[in-house]
């Protein structure tokens, strides 16, 4: 048997953050949903022999967003990228990821279900950096 690619997503993880660029939105928060999609280098430790070592521990993961979303920013895109430069960090089987950041009900006058950025890093093989 022959695996091409391992994915790990975390889907819908919401939380109560402080984000915007109005001061007010630092202040009183508002409701976050993230998703974030991993590419994993497959090792068999993991796909073989059931062992957590050779993937990643996607509370961990989980633990990483949930510290990023504690930070307020102004921009969606901010947040964003310092996940992803912390998954980078912290995951080194992590070889490719992109995250979801939606802001529930954005204050701009509309019915809107959310204002959401997506962003995509990928690991330099050559130095093992996250490229965004």
């Amino acid at each position: 048997m022959i695996f091409e690619k391992q994915t790990i997503r975390l889907r819908q993880m919401e939380f109560y953050a402080q984000h915007g660029v109005l001061p007010q939105e630092r202040v009183v928060g508002g409701r976050y949903v993230v998703d974030i999609t991993l590419e994993v280098r497959m090792d068999e430790a993991a796909l073989l022999h059931d062992c957590l070592e050779g993937t990643v521990n996607y509370a961990e993961v989980y633990e990483v967003v949930r510290e990023e979303m504690d930070v307020p920013s102004k921009l969606l895109e901010h947040v964003a990228a310092r996940i992803l430069k912390a998954v980078m960090k912290n995951f080194s089987l992590v070889q490719r990821a992109s995250v979801n950041v939606c802001k529930v009900n954005p204050p701009m006058g509309a019915v809107c279900q959310g204002a959401s950025v997506e962003l995509t890093a990928v690991r330099d093989e050559k130095s093992g950096s996250a490229v965004m």
